[in-house]
């Protein structure tokens, strides 16, 4: 039997990414700090099909030591797919930002991810089939005020991810790595980086996707021969392409 891993996916594309591979009949282990909404998805995608099975693990990935567990727990488990999508944001200038919020935001955006995809191709570089998705932004290619930090962690997902997909290409591995770059899309994002009881896309913001859109966007990228899925900051159309960052193979 083999499970598609998600992380963040008590809400936001987390949360509609589990619902879309459910509906591809893929069996998932959903990560998240939140238990509740966890089992509220795994009911929900039960009700969609009884047949799947939906495995719940609760994990903070701000702490180093839940990562490595989080990780040891799966190796029972054949990964056919790992979606790293957890992840936050902070918007505030270097200056005036948070330095707790900040050092939790590179812990979650950097070291777990860093982590976690180490760990994926330590075990399955060479499996056929295996897929490592990983979430940037738009960000990660671009600055913009307010969220020079958030932007450079984005900054870092891409260009590691990027390197390690060549990486593996140029060593004839199996495994496939790939990156998902979203632009602005109707989540917790901005409630959570500006620290908000409550905020309205529709009203305040001229272009965005929902979740669902994006997740659609995952699998779009998921069944492509391409590297990189990424919304354009200006059409806001979803392109599949090829890496952006210059990579210099010693072949």
């Amino acid at each position: 039997m083999k499970h598609t891993v998600i992380t963040g996916a008590s809400s936001g594309i987390g949360y509609e990414a589990a619902l879309a591979f459910a509906a591809r009949g893929k069996n998932l282990i959903l990560v998240a700090r939140r238990e509740n909404e966890l089992n509220n998805l795994k009911e929900s995608i039960q009700r969609m099909n009884p047949d799947l099975d939906v495995i719940i693990k609760r994990a903070d990935l701000s702490e180093s030591e839940q990562v490595h567990t989080l990780y040891e727990s799966l190796k029972e488990y054949d990964i056919e797919t790992f979606v790293n999508n957890a992840g936050f944001g902070n918007s505030a200038t270097v200056a005036e930002q948070d330095v707790n919020k900040t050092e939790k935001m590179l812990r979650v955006n950097v070291e777990a991810l860093t982590t976690l995809s180490t760990l994926y191709a330590h075990d399955y570089t060479d499996r056929e089939g295996a897929q490592l998705i990983n979430v940037s932004s738009d960000l990660g290619y671009r600055i913009v005020p307010n969220a020079v930090t958030y932007a450079a962690t984005k900054f870092y997902v891409s260009a590691f991810t990027e390197g390690l997909a060549q990486e593996l290409q140029d060593n004839g591995a199996l495994m496939k790595v790939k990156i998902l770059a979203p632009s602005m899309t109707e989540t917790e994002f901005v409630k959570t980086a500006r620290e908000l009881d409550d905020f309205s896309y529709s009203d305040n913001v001229q272009k965005f996707h929902t979740a669902k859109e994006m997740a659609q966007f995952m699998l779009e990228l998921y069944d492509s021969e391409q590297v990189l899925g990424k919304v354009n900051s200006e059409s806001y159309e979803f392109e599949l392409m090829d890496p952006v960052f210059q990579y210099t193979s010693r072949k």
